[in-house]
């Protein structure tokens, strides 16, 4: 079976998924005056920019099929909108931000695609 190119930054890859993960869901709960602000983006565009980078950080970190990958970046999601429901104080469930994790989501396994292919 031939490997990919990336194969052997697997280790790598799997650091900066959970690392990415686990702060996408603590900067997702914490009180809005807490959280971390980066650049002049609408709150959408940050959804969709963190899911593409949590899609390719997946995929490069393991070897689970395209919609397996999908279904658990938009129960991902789910889960985050959830938290902010019950858990977070002054933070909004919105399922617009659902459906922009999932296109961010789409979008980030798309470019790994194309990526391997690529390299």
């Amino acid at each position: 079976m031939k490997r990919s190119k990336h194969y052997r930054y697997r280790s790598l890859f799997r650091t900066l998924f959970w690392l990415a993960l686990v702060t996408s869901y603590v900067a997702a709960v914490l009180p809005q005056e807490l959280a971390p602000h980066v650049g002049s983006l609408n709150d959408k565009a940050h959804h969709i920019l963190a899911f593409i980078v949590l899609g390719m950080l997946l995929r490069f970190s393991y070897r689970v099929r395209y919609w397996y990958a999908l279904l658990f970046l938009s129960g991902y999601g789910v889960f985050i909108e959830l938290s902010q429901l019950w858990i977070a104080t002054n933070r909004y469930a919105d399922i617009n931000d659902v459906a922009a994790d999932i296109i961010g989501s789409f979008i980030g396994l798309k470019l790994h695609k194309y990526i391997t292919r690529v390299l």
